[in-house]
């Protein structure tokens, strides 16, 4: 397989980051980019996301996406599958792929119901949510986040059932012609 970019997005605890991982063993040549590690490096001056976010939170999650995608062609130009995974929801989903230049781009979007999401985060030994909750994140994810790529109920297939899923359904993204 030619080198390509995979955009893993939903919301926290989706299986995003489980999803990606098993994805990127699948692959023979290939290369997991956590786009929260982004958010991580920085370590002052910080401004974290919530429901009501400063301008400087939008203005670095923007970064972060922006250079997430830029590692995600840096990986593809080298010949590598990049399976970028991060929440890449509303109005940042065609502003993250607008930013991957590598084709082809593969967009898959999990959406498992949230009474899944809510079991799964209990599971779990972190709590993702903070300020959020997982029906805010929902229907941001739902009602805000245009159809860009496959979206996928997970809600009750396993991890090799979705990357079976993944690597028989998706197919690549079609680019919007650049205006003049």
């Amino acid at each position: 397989m030619a080198s390509a970019v995979y955009l893993i997005t939903g919301i926290q605890a989706a299986g995003k980051s489980t999803v990606a991982q098993a994805l990127a063993e699948r692959l023979p040549r290939s290369a997991h980019v956590r786009g929260d590690t982004f958010r991580r490096f920085v370590v002052n001056g910080r401004e974290e996301m919530s429901q009501e976010p400063s301008a400087a939170a939008l203005d670095q999650l923007r970064l972060r996406h922006r250079l997430a995608a830029s590692v995600a062609d840096g990986y593809a130009a080298a010949g590598f599958t990049a399976i970028l995974q991060d929440v890449v929801l509303g109005e940042f989903l065609p502003y993250t792929v607008d930013r991957i230049r590598t084709d082809p781009l593969y967009v898959v979007v999990l959406a498992p119901s949230r009474e899944a999401v809510a079991a799964r985060e209990a599971a779990r030994g972190k709590d993702a949510y903070d300020t959020f909750t997982v029906a805010a994140l929902d229907a941001a994810l739902r009602d805000t986040t245009p159809r860009i790529g496959l979206w996928l109920d997970t809600s009750e297939l396993t991890v090799a059932e979705t990357v079976d899923t993944i690597l028989d359904t998706a197919g690549p993204i079609e680019r919007q012609p650049a205006k003049s």
